[in-house]
């Protein structure tokens, strides 16, 4: 784990995107809840709605690989903010640098993904991630479009989930707001819900369903 930690937070664009991470302290920010709660729950499949560069892919993925039970990450991208996830072979081998093999990329929104057979065979996701286009509408849609593949104890994480500011990320002419807060706060009604806000970074919101 040490030489792996030292590799990823070597990378100047793995310290982005409001995680927390900080390599003077060698510490993945809110990575460690990420990775922790993998090694916890031990889930087949962890699905991820958007990144930057793989840093949550690549924090699940190598708690999936640590927990040696053979557990996949689905990771679900258009490559909407550069053409970085655009090319397959470039994508595996991003990760395949790092030492994780355990991801497979879907170059397309979740909108597209829902159509597909790879959707159609999902199941048991014992983690989702959102952290697509941070509108309360696009948040909503992958939720909702991933609640029902939720094992028994399957639970969602929203990140940039506690603010509202703007984003420029698709450009200076594209600003637009973080609002994905709004959909959380629409949650906090829902009694069949548990709600957890964790105030660190861009946010975190982890999301439970409750059984009867």
């Amino acid at each position: 784990m040490d030489a792996w930690l030292n590799q990823l937070l070597a990378e100047p664009e793995m310290l982005q995107m409001g995680h927390g991470q900080d390599a003077a302290s060698r510490s993945l920010g809110l990575g460690w809840i990420y990775y922790g709660l993998a090694r916890a729950l031990r889930p087949s499949r962890v699905v991820i709605v958007g990144s930057w560069r793989g840093f949550v892919p690549l924090v699940f993925g190598k708690a999936l690989i640590d927990n040696g039970d053979n557990g996949r990450v689905v990771f679900i991208d258009p490559s909407y903010v550069d053409d970085f996830w655009s090319d397959p072979a470039r994508t595996a081998a991003h990760f395949a640098r790092f030492g994780v093999g355990n991801i497979g990329h879907h170059c397309m929104t979740t909108e597209a993904f829902a159509q597909s057979d790879a959707y159609a065979d999902l199941k048991d996701v014992g983690i989702l991630f959102i952290d697509g286009m941070h509108t309360a509408t696009a948040a909503r849609f992958d939720h909702e479009a991933f609640r029902p593949r939720l094992a028994e104890n399957g639970v969602t994480l929203f990140h940039d989930s506690i603010w509202v500011r703007p984003s420029r990320i698709y450009g200076a002419d594209k600003v637009y707001e973080h609002r994905v807060k709004d959909y959380i706060d629409a949650l906090r009604n829902d009694k069949l819900l548990d709600v957890l806000d964790i105030a660190i970074a861009g946010g975190l919101t982890l999301v439970r369903e409750l059984r009867s």
